[in-house]
């Protein structure tokens, strides 16, 4: 039984026909693809009517009862909403709703706390860290001086003891704790443990596993992180935005690092969709979908992994995993590309110790939450394995691997997302 019954959005432009079609045209295309990119989901009707709504035409830079533009009055409602339900499904005491991604939350608290070649020791983008935790092609790593934790070689998950050796060593101002491929449970306990251990601060970005910590799967970082950073689009499968969470005593901090520090205006209509995204994460259904996403995975990964495929750490605890594609001898880019135009859509990832650049990678990246909004379940996941199995090893094989294409349609077409 399917766990969201989407239905039909409000999204057709009727004064603006090019427009429609285009819109209409994405409708077809993810009613048409399995959709198996981790970091991907589906907003339900409610979330896209308020991204519509005339809060868009709202200016509003400042925060509830403290606004630089007047006729904010349901604009503080509207915010004030969102942040009273945030606090509820994170059992926390303070947020920050207004950050327009995940990036911008990292970058709010990174401004809040630290100064200009202060030290983070985080997460190495190759083992499953996000640009934003100190690429030196971001932000973060232009003005900060980022040392990298890898995971343990042979088993490719995180290792503690490393990372505590590590950060007596570095003395970093910040530890992040936190990642955008890594399949196993993170532990916050440990993370905190470290950072008491030298008086750093601990920073938890949870953009891909919030909803899985709502949803009561995975453990949380409320309560044990000083800041805790996420985006509302993935697992909590809300509108593209990001949020803050953290305990009052930083409000200020986190506040100001937001709105002036690195924001102007917020995106008011964004809030509105957020807070009916949390209103969701509220409902005990959310709880059921959250245990389905991992159940999912495994039964996915479990699927590939005993049909030979390398699978990177071994399994999955969360709503993705990672193949290693190089007993294959083939890229990341060829596997995604490949599959992509077979109707299942995921994407080329870097993997630990990956000899390839991002623009290749020797890996892929498979996720469950989006096809577990749909409603699939262990017969879809076992049919998807099978599929993605035979294309990869016979990839080169054109002619051959040319039924799937219209196999996987007919199954998205059976759990379809959106109507027009």
């Amino acid at each position: 039984m399917r766990i969201l019954n989407i239905g039909s959005p409000v999204l057709n432009n009727k004064a603006d026909k090019e427009v429609e079609a285009i819109i209409n045209k994405e409708i077809d295309r993810q009613n048409e693809n399995i959709t198996l990119i981790a970091s991907e989901n589906y907003a339900s009707p409610s979330v896209l009517s308020a991204m519509g709504s005339v809060f868009t035409n709202k200016y509003a830079e400042g925060y509830p009862k403290h606004r630089y533009y007047e006729g904010c009055e349901y604009v503080d409602e509207i915010e004030t909403l969102a942040k009273n339900r945030l606090n509820e499904v994170f059992n926390c005491e303070y947020s920050n709703v207004q950050p327009h991604s995940g990036v911008q939350a990292n970058t709010a608290v990174f401004l809040a706390i630290l100064k200009p070649h202060d030290k983070i020791l985080s997460m190495s983008l190759k083992d499953g860290g996000h640009l934003s935790h100190g690429n030196v092609m971001n932000i973060s790593g232009r003005y900060y001086e980022i040392h990298f934790y890898n995971v343990d070689r042979e088993t490719e998950q995180i290792d503690y003891e490393s990372i505590r050796k590590m950060a007596k060593e570095v003395r970093p101002k910040l530890i992040i704790a936190g990642a955008s491929s890594y399949p196993r449970i993170i532990d916050f306990k440990k993370f905190r443990e470290i950072a008491d251990e030298i008086g750093a601060y601990l920073m938890a970005d949870i953009a891909h596993i919030a909803g899985l910590i709502a949803g009561e799967v995975h453990p949380t970082s409320i309560g044990l992180a000083d800041f805790t950073t996420g985006t509302t689009h993935k697992t909590l499968r809300g509108p593209r935005g990001g949020f803050i969470v953290s305990d009052k005593k930083y409000s200020t901090l986190l506040d100001t690092g937001i709105f002036p520090g690195t924001q102007g205006g917020p995106l008011v209509h964004m809030i509105a969709a957020k807070a009916v995204a949390f209103r969701e994460a509220l409902e005990p259904d959310f709880k059921k979908y959250a245990r389905n996403i991992i159940e999912n995975s495994k039964i996915l990964c479990d699927y590939l992994r005993n049909d030979g495929f390398k699978i990177v750490s071994g399994g999955t605890d969360n709503h993705l995993f990672l193949i290693n594609l190089e007993p294959l001898e083939m890229t990341g880019q060829d596997a995604s590309s490949t599959l992509a135009s077979h109707n299942i859509v995921l994407n080329k990832n870097v993997i630990p110790f990956d000899k390839l650049n991002p623009t290749l990678t020797s890996g892929i990246r498979i996720g469950t939450a989006a096809v577990t909004t749909r409603g699939m379940g262990k017969e879809e996941m076992l049919k998807i394995g099978e599929w993605i199995s035979f294309v990869l090893k016979n990839w080169q094989n054109k002619i051959k691997i040319a039924p799937i294409k219209e196999k996987a349609r007919k199954l998205a077409l059976e759990y379809p997302v959106y109507t027009y």
